[in-house]
């Protein structure tokens, strides 16, 4: 089947195009910019072609010979977007017809319940994009999603900044508002098996996952997952729904041109009325994914989970995730980084050995003392300290301790990441490689990456930095030498 993606460059549209892919679809996708799309691992199974939803001149070559079309753009955030979408769906939707489109599936939001008075912009912007692509002629499905839970997503986002950086928070009263958050894999499985739906279907669906909560318990469930201490939530009259987005906007890093419509639209209680869906798209044996679990997977706490996005493939559960490239830079939590790079005067053969030799007796390649200090104050609360040293004093297995450091991967003569075993409030990576840089010579590249939990968790990173310069620089600048000038 060929299935058109519009907004293949946003967060749900980066995510299904590949599962089309892979369930066997053929998948154009229309982007204002083609080379958005040039990193995505999937760009060469894909067709991408330029045009504007807003210049609909451009359209017809992208709708021509197209099955399915799904409508996944909009332009929140940006000044005046409900004329904007309304324009834009309007293109869509003659396009479509034009081109004898069989079915348009369309990812909108809730329809708030009447005695909540006028909807908010956002909210009101959905509806209105809905009864457009249902008005169009060609079949339509609407599916009518509240919060969708998934590294990446706007929604989930601010939920997870909020929550971990704020132990304590004075709260609008609209966090006691009733919610029935859905899986970002479940609503990928929705908007899969909607290309598959009767031609008589043209209507709007609810999605919603199992659990219905409030902002304030999904806040608290939130941290239960992520490992952090209960939340002090006290919602108060005074923060309104204007007054909210500016404080989300300074507490976390959401857009507030994005933050603001969100915050209004959550004024308004989102459950579903009905699951009709369930009758074209049947649920899994083991049923929707619940907010636990959603989250889980979100934070990448889920063995075996196949997580799309991971940093440099690290192994195992809990290591950092990564934006894909289409998601927005702000999005996927808080990940400290510290970035060397040495030019080195030696093969990477001779970098690679001082790299398999860090720790134990050999130490550290930079201030020894500062090493042996932070050994001692990670005993003295119980963790593993230094003493565990290192099994050989040349060779490294994955799975081994390495002071207090655990291997986690080693790609022979290139690579040796290391997972921080020791006290911290977070996870913490330390990455070394060795680069041929092409005139016999190498490149020293090394990454620290901290991932903080909590707000302890930002302010352990806030006073260790300072010394980041002395500890990481002068470890990167004597592993090239030792590279250059063996020792013996």
């Amino acid at each position: 089947m060929r299935c058109l993606v519009t907004g293949a460059t946003g967060y749900i549209g980066g995510r299904l195009a590949p599962r089309l892919l892979t369930e066997g679809h053929t998948v154009r996708c229309l982007a204002r910019t083609a080379g958005r799309l040039r990193d995505v691992p999937w760009a060469a199974d894909a067709e991408i072609v330029e045009g504007d939803l807003r210049r609909p001149e451009t359209l017809p070559a992208a709708f021509e010979g197209v099955e399915v079309a799904y409508y996944l753009v909009h332009s929140l955030g940006q000044r005046g977007f409900e004329a904007a979408d309304r324009e834009a769906a309007a293109n869509f939707a003659e396009a479509a017809r034009a081109a004898g489109v069989r079915r348009i599936v369309y990812l909108g939001g809730p329809e708030p319940p009447e005695r909540d008075g006028l909807p908010s912009a956002h909210l009101r912007s959905r509806a209105e994009v809905a009864r457009i692509l249902l008005d169009s002629g060609v079949p339509t499905a609407v599916l009518r999603a509240a919060v969708i839970i998934g590294s990446g997503s706007a929604s989930f986002e601010m939920l997870r900044y909020l929550t971990e950086r704020l132990p304590a928070m004075v709260t609008p009263r609209w966090v006691r508002n009733r919610i029935q958050p859905i899986a970002v894999r479940d609503v990928l499985r929705y908007l899969a098996g909607c290309a598959h739906l009767p031609a008589g279907v043209n209507r709007a669906f609810d999605i919603g996952g199992p659990d219905v909560l409030t902002f304030a318990q999904m806040m608290q469930r939130y941290a239960r997952v992520a490992g952090l201490r209960r939340r002090v939530i006290l919602p108060v009259r005074p923060l309104t729904p204007s007054l909210s987005s500016h404080w989300v906007g300074l507490i976390t890093p959401v857009p507030n041109a994005i933050a603001r419509p969100l915050v209004e639209s959550l004024v308004h209680e989102a459950v579903a009325h009905e699951h009709d869906i369930a009758a074209y798209v049947p649920d899994p044996p083991d049923g929707l994914i619940g907010f636990d679990q959603a989250v889980a997977l979100a934070l990448n706490k889920v063995r075996d989970a196949q997580v799309e996005t991971r940093w440099s493939n690290a192994s195992g559960p809990d290591a950092p995730a990564e934006p894909l490239p289409s998601d927005p830079h702000w999005s996927g939590g808080t990940a400290y980084t510290d970035l060397r790079e040495r030019t080195v005067d030696a093969p990477p053969s001779a970098l690679w050995r001082v790299i398999e030799g860090v720790g134990g007796e050999h130490g550290w390649y930079s201030l020894p003392l500062a090493w042996s200090v932070r050994g001692w104050m990670d005993r003295l609360v119980g963790g593993v300290g230094l003493r565990r040293g290192r099994r050989d004093p040349h060779r490294l297995q994955v799975g081994e301790a390495l002071d207090f450091w655990r291997v986690e991967e080693i790609v022979p003569g290139e690579l040796l990441r290391l997972r921080a075993e020791m006290r911290l409030p977070g996870r913490a990576w330390l990455e070394m490689r060795a680069e041929p840089d092409g005139n016999g010579g190498s490149r020293y590249v090394q990454r620290a990456v901290f991932l903080p939990r909590g707000l302890p968790g930002h302010l352990y990173w806030a006073s260790v930095a300072p010394f980041h310069a002395v500890v990481f620089g002068g470890m990167a600048r004597n592993i090239a030498k030792g590279a250059e000038h063996p020792a013996g």
